[in-house]
């Protein structure tokens, strides 16, 4: 049994004498030390930043560092983060804001500041990117990293690197996070969220069968609440009740996704750690202070929305193929739909459009607690918007847009806007 100190990084091959107490460290004492058979073995890591946002305004003001903190909109909005002091009372993301401060009301609620979040989070990647350049990012505070082969170039193994960048991101950055070590990436994630926070939870090839084997069917990726209740139905709860099946019989039954299953249920993943993942869609939401059913109230928000995300589409150089309309009842029922445009688009007026075609098709006198819009089936911005014959005034409306884009680019946001942004 390989042993690694996470405090002096120590990796030894020492076997503590009595097997019910915690090892420590033989060289600084730490009782910080993980052991795994295969540690020296493993290289393909997730690392997930704990309680991302709550640890940044705990860094970035002390006096909260014994209080529970909530990291979310007002009374009508839904909990972004929450420390693990506040998830003690049973507080979690995307729990609606009441219901958090009834579980927890002496919490003290900060409204999210997205851009410090995506600052801090751009410092943490790059220390993730001092290790190794497989670098593949999940959200603001997560990533894949490949580390294969760098043993001799950091002068250890991937484990002990591993132990070094989460010490640097806690020491020069102010935030903790946990490290999950596997020769997969479905494991590493799996991994990641055995030992939180501060954690370090090793999967090895030998021991996957067995341990996926007693786990519940949704530790598999991609299978959520929906498809759960189908393989239910099925019979299948544990992921051991899908080993008797062959692949084809799993395909034939679930398409493409059974594929999926057969093999992760074996603890086979060959994805590789990719650095340059695809964006998959760009979106934008609200929440509302009160229930809206008026179609000219719901209408009326999406505006902004379609700005935002127009914005974000022109500054990544991307065009939207799709459209979705994304509607939440008063029942928290959420309800979408979406439409396919004729070329991708990255005016904020096409997507403005689209949406209140989709909108019509919904506002029935239903009360809606939250609107959203977003687009996907992205494509490079250079083939946004094309010329049309069928819609010659498009043109025209390009040209208006990014003339108002110009100034804005010069004078701010807020130095031009169009009369339905009005009150």
């Amino acid at each position: 049994m390989t042993s690694l100190c996470r405090d002096c990084f120590l990796v030894s091959e020492e076997t503590p004498v009595d097997p019910r107490r915690h090892a420590r460290c033989s060289a600084c004492g730490s009782p910080r030390v993980v052991s795994h058979s295969e540690l020296e073995g493993l290289s393909i890591a997730h690392i997930d930043c704990d309680a991302f946002y709550a640890s940044v305004e705990k860094r970035d003001n002390p006096d909260l560092q014994d209080k529970p903190v909530i990291v979310g909109g007002g009374h009508r909005g839904v909990v972004s983060a929450a420390c693990y002091l506040a998830r003690m009372y049973g507080v979690g993301s995307a729990m609606p804001m009441f219901k958090a401060l009834k579980a927890c009301p002496n919490a003290v609620v900060i409204k999210p500041d997205m851009a410090k979040y995506s600052s801090v989070g751009r410092e943490v990647r790059a220390l993730m990117e001092a290790v190794t350049p497989l670098v593949e990012p999940i959200s603001i505070d997560e990533a894949f990293l490949d580390l294969t082969g760098t043993t001799q170039l950091h002068g250890g193994c991937p484990a002990r690197t591993l132990a070094q960048l989460v010490k640097r991101i806690e020491t020069e950055i102010g935030v903790t996070a946990s490290v999950g070590l596997s020769y997969s990436k479905f494991l590493a994630k799996i991994a990641s969220d055995l030992d939180k926070p501060r954690g370090f939870a090793m999967i090895g090839e030998a021991e996957a069968p067995a341990f996926l084997a007693e786990k519940p069917i949704n530790i598999i990726w991609g299978v959520g609440k929906a498809f759960r209740k189908q393989l239910i139905n099925d019979g299948i709860r544990q992921v051991r009740d899908l080993l008797p099946y062959d692949e084809p019989q799993l395909v034939d039954r679930y398409g493409r996704i059974g594929s999926r299953l057969y093999y992760f249920a074996r603890g086979i993943d060959d994805r590789k750690v990719e650095p340059h993942s695809v964006m998959k869609s760009i979106s934008a939401e609200t929440t509302f202070n009160e229930d809206i059913k008026d179609p000219a109230r719901l209408e009326k928000q999406l505006w902004s929305l379609c700005e935002k995300v127009s914005k974000r589409l022109k500054a990544k150089s991307l065009a939207g193929g799709n459209i979705t309309l994304k509607l939440k009842t008063s029942e928290f029922k959420q309800i979408t739909r979406s439409r396919t445009l004729e070329n991708p688009t990255q005016l904020s007026e096409v997507i403005y459009q689209e949406s209140r075609r989709l909108l019509k098709t919904v506002a029935d006198g239903r009360r809606f607690r939250l609107i959203g819009v977003g687009t996907s089936d992205l494509k490079d911005g250079e083939t946004a918007d094309p010329p049309s014959l069928l819609v010659p005034e498009l043109a025209q409306v390009a040209k208006v847009e990014r003339a108002i884009d110009a100034v804005r680019q010069k004078l701010g946001d807020d130095a031009i806007k169009k009369g339905r942004s009005l009150k």
